[in-house]
Parts: C-alpha cells; structure tokens; sequence
C-alpha cells in the first residue's frame, strides 16, 4: 500500500470543519442541521461570508493536505493581493478531492438542482473514473462536500450523497457558497494547482512524477451577476495564475510540460472568459479544456537541477476582466 492511499481526505478536513463551525459569527457563515440530519454550512448563499472562510474552504476542498494563504505580490500592480495555494500530495489534495468532477442531480423542471461537488466526499463515493487513473480511494465514516452553489441540496439528493459516500447522513457535511460571494470567489480561484495537475492528466504525463505544488493567483473582486463572477475567477488563473510544480524522472519530460501547461497553448487565449462564454452560449464544452490551466509554469527537474518556464502573466487581460 502506498503512502499516498493510507492518506484519508475526509479524515484530514475534521479539524477544519470544526474552525469553520467555532468562528462561524466571526466569519459571518450559518451552520446549520439539514432535513436528513446532514450539518450543512452556508459560506455566502444567504450570508455574507468572508474571504477567511473561503480560506478554509479551499483547504477542506483539499482534503486538509494543502495549505492557502492570503498575501500580496507586485506582478499585477492593480491586484496585488493574491491567494497561494501548496501541497506535497498534489495528485491526492487536488485531483482526489479538490477538482468538482461529481455531478449531483435531483428532480426535474422548477425543481430541478444541479451541482458539481468537490472535495473529499468524492474519493468515497469513487463515481469518477479519475478515480482510476490516480489509483486512490478514502475509507472514513464521515464525509463532506464542497458545492459552488447558491443553495444546499434538497433531502433525497442529500440522502443519495450519503449513501453513495457509505456514511450515514448525520456524519454528511456539506459546504456550500455561489461563485458571486466572497468565499465562493476564493475557493474557486485556489484551484490554479488543481487546473495544472488536471491538465497535466489530460497531457497524459506520469502524475506520480508530481512531488510539490505550489501555485498562487490575483483575489478576483466577487460581482451580483454570476456570468461576470464566474469570468473574474477563471481569468484570474487563466491570465493571473502562476504555479511551481517539483518533478521526477526526465529533464526532457519536464520542459515538455512547462511548454504545454500554460493556458496561452488553447486556441480560446486571449479574451476575458465571460465573453468567451457567451461567445459559446453558455456551452463549457465547445471551450478549449487546454485553456483551463494557469498563465506562468515553472517545471523544476529534480533530478537535473533545471527549472523550465513556459507561459506569462497578462496583466492587461486581468485588467479588462476585473474592471
């Protein structure tokens, strides 16, 4: 058994659910019982929220095997405060629990909800063949789901999210905020690793080569109108998002994907995405999936010494998408 399987996600964020359930007036987020006895928290649907908790919740999206932090950095002069995200487990913190591949789905018309969830109570549930390909599983009896949401899931989803995950749905907690809250901004614009290590999947490189990732990008300034929002926070690692990735094997390997991970390699670079989302009807999927990545890469062969780079920052683009 390998170390990275003896790690469990859903085990590591208690602690932090914890901190989000203690500071909650502090943080300015609502903790509450659901239906089906799940402890939901709303970190932005009808509060507030605070970029803190956003904070946290990019930690809890990572399974409690990364750690974030707010700080300044003088590449983007208009937007100098930026989130920096890092983890030795990359493979398993970003692709095992943060990347939002679970599609959760429930009823039909009006009453229709839809949700893509991400963090540790994915690698229960183990629906996506990911799930395969990085060869990791959790075993915990209690679970916890981050939504990019405006609204928690309704009680027959919430029991099937339960069951899915082999927990009983007093031990299910679910986190949730939309993308137009302050929380929501910041969770979402912590994945600039996760876009990088799925990427890299995608590239068909070896993902246990990838020992370190760090990465860091602009705080988006949240917007009411989700099409905006949702632009803001995907420039701000398209065209704002920088990463360190530490590699095993090859030099060669390693300059090959810091020549191809940067977004600038997707045939969509170059426009704000709200306009590159309308321009496509609202359709992610005729969007080139190359230009989900960050901007800047630097590949350090760990073997050789050498760091490879590929990419940039545009700090005009970030500009015209952050207003």
């Amino acid at each position: 058994m390998s170390r990275a399987s003896q790690l469990s996600v859903n085990g590591g964020v208690l602690p932090l659910i914890e901190t989000l359930q203690r500071r909650a007036a502090e943080l300015r987020i609502g903790v509450s019982t659901g239906p089906a006895g799940e402890t939901l928290i709303d970190a932005g649907a009808s509060v507030t929220g605070s970029l803190e908790a956003g904070r946290l919740m990019t930690e809890i999206c990572l399974g409690g095997l990364g750690e974030v932090t707010l700080g300044s950095a003088p590449y983007l002069p208009n937007w100098p405060f930026t989130l920096t995200t890092r983890t030795s487990q990359p493979v398993v913190a970003c692709l095992g629990s943060q990347y939002a591949g679970w599609q959760l789905t429930s009823g039909e018309g009006d009453a229709a909800y839809f949700a893509m969830g991400s963090g540790p109570g994915r690698a229960l549930a183990g629906k996506e063949t990911l799930f395969k390909d990085i060869a990791y599983t959790d075993q915990s009896d209690t679970a916890t789901l981050v939504l990019e949401s405006g609204s928690p899931p309704p009680e027959d989803l919430v029991r099937q999210i339960a069951a899915d995950c082999g927990v009983a749905p007093e031990r299910l907690t679910i986190i949730y905020a939309p993308t137009q809250s302050l929380a929501g901004s910041v969770q979402i614009v912590g994945r600039v690793v996760e876009v990088a290590l799925h990427k890299a999947h995608e590239l068909k490189f070896d993902l246990s080569r990838i020992v370190e990732g760090t990465g860091t990008a602009p705080l988006s300034p949240p917007h009411p109108d989700f099409i905006t929002a949702m632009g803001r926070t995907n420039d701000a690692v398209i065209y704002g998002g920088r990463i360190l990735l530490h590699v095993t094997g090859p030099a060669a390997d390693a300059k090959a994907l810091a020549e191809k991970l940067p977004s600038s390699t997707a045939n969509d670079y170059g426009t704000p995405f709200a306009e590159i989302f309308r321009r496509y009807e609202g359709d992610f999927y005729k969007i080139d999936p190359m230009l989900f990545s960050p901007a800047e890469v630097a590949v350090v062969a760990l073997e050789t010494g050498e760091t490879f780079r590929g990419g940039a920052v545009d700090p005009e683009l970030i500009d015209a998408s952050f207003g």
